[in-house]
């Protein structure tokens, strides 16, 4: 199988490519477009800021690129806000696969959150084989609203988009590289897809 992820400065790359070499897999990490395109699974990973990611995007023509993606993608963390329409983080306007926005955590409890907590309602092949509400890894500061688009939602200051779907693009904001046993079913009930 031809894994390939995207390789755009944000990343916590490296850890996802030991996460996926734990299964079997021996990824590709390119910005080359027809790599990109000639994959047949690809993970859009990412860790940082959204308008300086959208940026690093652009120039490249990344961002035509990921939208014309035909095969499975599969968004992580950063990945998952930049397919959504808008972030408030910088005011930056994103992919819009997924047309809802991103917003920023109320400090009412600790911002970012950082650590473990449950996947709730899930709703979707990619959470085969996981027990009612299995802890994720998470470090986010903000977060895709509720939707249509929401196959399972977690609850930190507010309900949000613990993962989100729409045909062949899958997003997840908490880190599957993270989340131990969790986390490696995640990545691959996606490479089963």
């Amino acid at each position: 199988m031809n894994v390939v992820i995207i390789d755009y400065n944000a990343g916590n790359t490296q850890s996802v490519i030991y996460a996926l070499n734990r299964l079997g897999v021996e990824p590709v990490l390119s910005a080359d477009q027809e790599v990109i395109q000639a994959a047949d699974k690809v993970i859009f990973p990412g860790v940082g800021e959204a308008s300086t990611a959208m940026s690093f995007l652009k120039e490249r023509k990344l961002d035509e690129v990921i939208k014309s993606l035909k095969q499975p993608v599969f968004g992580v963390c950063l990945g998952l806000q930049l397919l959504c329409k808008h972030s408030e983080e910088n005011d930056t306007d994103c992919l819009g696969i997924f047309d809802i926005n991103v917003k920023k955590f109320e400090p009412k409890l600790k911002v970012p959150q950082m650590g473990w907590n449950n996947l709730e309602a899930m709703n979707s092949p990619l959470f085969d084989g996981l027990n009612e509400a299995p802890y994720v890894y998470y470090v986010h500061s903000y977060y895709a609203e509720l939707s249509e688009y929401t196959i399972a939602e977690t609850n930190y200051v507010n309900r949000f988009s613990a993962a989100l779907n729409k045909d062949n693009f899958y997003a997840l904001q908490a880190h599957p590289e993270k989340s131990g046993k969790v986390g490696e079913q995640i990545l691959k009930n996606f490479l089963s897809l």
